[in-house]
């Protein structure tokens, strides 16, 4: 029994960013961004078609958004392949939470999901 290599996967990495000078904490305004890492791990070139993100603020506020491709792009990623994005998200509370899936199509017709586990979104803790 050797080691199984599976046909599809995409491994999904994600880390946030608070963009400070883009928010405005008075009028509950905090602007995130962003950078994912999609990695096709798979031995099965596939490419992203659509993407769904859940967005959870601190007050239990959920967004669910839906679209085609990711920052205008379907990138196609070979076995071995990467692609790399930052996108942002503005939230009502200083923390929340973002997870979600990339729809995928392989070159064999399969379409599958790229899972994307949860993330942080957060202020960075400041001391005074």
């Amino acid at each position: 029994m050797g080691k199984k290599i599976t046909n599809y996967s995409i491994k999904v990495a994600a880390q946030a960013f608070y963009l400070e000078e883009q928010s405005d904490p008075a009028q509950d305004r905090y602007v995130f961004a962003y950078t994912v890492l999609i990695q096709n791990q798979g031995n099965v070139a596939a490419r992203l078609i659509s993407r769904y993100w859940i967005i959870t603020d601190a007050n239990s506020k959920v967004e669910e958004v839906r679209g085609e491709g990711v920052v205008g792009e379907q990138p196609y990623l070979r076995p071995g392949e990467g692609f790399q994005y930052t996108s942002g998200a503005i939230l009502d509370t200083a923390v929340g939470s973002m997870k979600g899936s990339y729809q995928m199509l392989a070159d064999d017709g399969v379409t599958f999901d790229a899972e994307i586990p949860p993330f942080v979104l957060s202020i960075p803790r400041t001391l005074h």
